[in-house]
């Protein structure tokens, strides 16, 4: 091994080893929350692209954790806001740790890959730009990888909370 493969190998440990500590970080956090809030759940941490991912998912059924999740996914949104910042009181540094509470993300993960993949094929059969709702940061995001993945380019538009993304043919 040469010496930048042997640093990058460190830099990548390293990486790994920080974002599964603010994995911990949430996990307590949230153990905490939900033992105030008197709602049974399982706390399930991961590392996916290069962020912490914490789900909070139960046997017992959704109903309860859906009060978490909220109108929209607005409390879930709020809850993932709160987490990152009980990481960054515990670590200094900023976290882009993601939260899904019941599997609301990943579903609307899904989605969103299926909006983004339609109106890519919308922009590529009629050669006109296609302009989506305002969507969260997050929802673009996903909207964005469907796009590139369809082989168009795609851009965001607007202000906050109105920001919107545009698919843009060839």
């Amino acid at each position: 091994m040469t010496e930048g493969t042997t640093s990058a190998a460190a830099e990548g440990a390293d990486t790994l080893t920080r974002l599964e500590n603010e994995g911990e970080i949430a996990a307590d956090y949230l153990e905490g929350l939900l033992d105030i809030a008197d709602l049974d759940g399982d706390i399930d941490m991961d590392v996916e692209a290069d962020r912490a991912s914490v789900s909070i998912i139960s046997d017992a059924g959704t109903r309860d954790l859906q009060k978490l999740v909220g109108r929209d996914g607005e409390v879930l949104e709020a809850l993932q806001e709160l987490t990152r910042l009980a990481v960054h009181r515990e670590t200094g540094d900023r976290s882009r740790l993601m939260l899904d509470i019941a599997g609301y993300r990943a579903n609307k993960r899904a989605e969103l890959s299926e909006l983004g993949a339609k109106a890519a094929a919308d922009a590529k059969n009629n050669g006109e730009p296609v302009r989506l709702k305002p969507m969260t940061p997050f929802e673009r995001k996903v909207v964005h990888d469907a796009v590139k993945a369809a082989g168009l380019r795609s851009e965001s538009e607007g202000e906050e909370p109105q920001r919107f993304v545009v698919v843009l043919p060839n």
